[in-house]
């Protein structure tokens, strides 16, 4: 076991623990404001840790056609959920509705022909899932990662009209990065998805931290300080 080998179980190991955290801060924050974007941006990190946790296994050493049809799957689905939550920037009900739908039913319909489509363990070389899918995956991911990548596009370049607060910029950023890199792993560029990674989830990390904690509505206070007295 040489240091390099070390270096990069390390590496893996520390980022899927990174996006495990990530996704369960923006499921907690689900949880306490009830917003639809959140739980899509904590599903779609969800997906992005199971994806990481697949090469950490892989690169130490275990491969099964299962574990490779689970990594295709969320090689697509981590866009497609992701650009759920970026949907509310458009401020359009019906576009929302239709999206999901078809968002839902696309992830779906790759989900199943990952199921029955065996992936060869060839497709792992040194470590790294760096071979081809079979055609059939290939375009069916492309239903999910084309206009995924286009509508997160589309959300970023509308949400830097409206607001230029850096924090939104990294998450948009970082979620753009992260659905490129899907799109590129499909379309035969497996080290672009290990890269997209990385740079994505520190994007996304650094910004949902930095995020400021929104205040308590002054109100109640304010009604209390024009209370007539008696």
């Amino acid at each position: 076991m040489n240091a390099e080998f070390v270096l990069i179980a390390t590496s893996l190991v520390l980022l899927t623990t990174l996006l495990f955290v990530l996704s369960a801060r923006a499921l907690a924050r689900f949880a306490e404001n009830r917003s639809r974007s959140q739980v899509m941006w904590g599903s779609g990190l969800s997906i992005a840790t199971a994806a990481m946790g697949v090469e950490c296994v892989v690169y130490l050493g275990s491969v099964s056609s299962p574990l490779l049809q689970l990594y295709v799957f969320c090689s697509a689905a981590i866009v497609g959920v992701l650009s759920l939550g970026a949907t509310k920037i458009l401020r359009s009900p019906r576009i929302e509705r239709y999206y999901t739908g078809y968002i839902l039913a696309t992830c779906g319909l790759v989900a199943a022909a990952c199921a029955i489509t065996p992936l060869p363990v060839s497709m792992v070389s040194g470590g790294i899932i760096s071979g081809n899918p079979p055609l059939m995956l290939i375009v069916l991911s492309s239903l999910v990662t084309v206009p995924a990548t286009v509508v997160l596009l589309t959300a970023t370049a509308v949400s830097l009209r409206r607001s230029w607060r850096w924090q939104t910029l990294l998450m948009a950023a970082g979620a753009v990065i992260l659905g490129a890199g899907g799109a590129l792993y499909i379309a035969s560029f497996p080290i672009a998805l290990y890269y997209a990674e990385f740079i994505g989830i520190l994007l996304l990390f650094l910004g949902l931290v930095s995020l400021p904690q929104s205040a308590p509505a002054p109100a109640s206070s304010s009604a209390g300080a024009t209370r007539p007295t008696s």
